[in-house]
């Protein structure tokens, strides 16, 4: 609860003093011994506490899991494993998951505004484009999905010009040599976040090759994240394609 409605209910007697402060002790963050669940997250940046699932133990993962659920009914996890759903789901019912982004959500139905559109050099970089995408879509942002458009055939991403003269944002998502990002920004009108991926041979050496391509973009308006950080790619996004919504 925020501290508006918590006042209010012990104005009301609906809560009692005891309640109340213990409400206000944990609006902050609440101390669950292994992790601290930063409650006061979506109040000061617009959005709540996502959950990175990979590497948790079963028991913090469901703890976690439940915790940030109760308190704001939906919750979005990333990278998680099918037997962490599963661990989850006996403490939430309603969780669903992704096996290709290995997004874990429960969520409210929400009107999605704007758009984002998400495109990627090949179909193996799909997996981080969903994770992107289902970020942006979570916290609010329309998705159009342009998949297996890389350079190797030029023309597919040049027939889509349509499409991103119509996006707020664009992400672009290559691996290899990652030269994608630099086309669609020598099209675009609006800021392209790009995401090398850790697909390619040998010499892409994990993704390296693609990020450093991506980073010394001859064209304007490019960003990059890390290797394979949908997540970030998508929140990004979604921050730019809200603020435009709004104006």
């Amino acid at each position: 609860m925020e501290i508006r409605e918590i006042l209010k209910k012990l104005k009301n007697n609906e809560l009692s003093l005891e309640q109340a402060e213990k409400e206000i002790k944990h609006h902050n963050y609440e101390d669950l011994g292994y992790a601290k669940i930063d409650h006061d997250r979506k109040e000061r940046s617009g959005t709540a506490e996502v959950i990175f699932c990979q590497g948790k133990p079963d028991k913090f993962i469901s703890q976690i899991y439940r915790t940030i659920y109760e308190e704001n009914g939906e919750v979005l996890g990333t990278r998680a494993l099918k037997e962490q759903y599963e661990i989850v789901k006996q403490e939430v019912p309603g969780v669903e998951y992704n096996p290709i982004s290995r997004i874990l959500k429960v969520e409210k139905e929400k009107e999605r505004v704007g758009n984002i559109a998400i495109c990627t050099g090949g179909t193996a970089d799909i997996p981080v484009a969903e994770e992107a995408a289902e970020t942006a879509e979570f916290f609010g942002s329309n998705v159009e999905r342009i998949y297996d458009v890389g350079v190797a055939g030029i023309h597919r991403i040049l027939s889509q010009k349509d499409k991103l003269d119509q996006a707020n944002a664009i992400i672009v998502i290559a691996g290899m040599e990652g030269a994608l990002a630099s086309v669609v920004a020598g099209m675009a009108k609006v800021p392209v976040i790009a995401v090398p991926t850790s697909i390619g041979y040998g010499a892409s050496f994990g993704g390296l090759a693609a990020l450093l391509s991506m980073i010394n973009s001859c064209a304007n308006g490019v960003s990059v994240v890390n290797i394979d950080n949908g997540y970030g790619a998508g929140y990004i996004a979604n921050q730019i394609n809200q603020a435009v919504s709004k104006k």
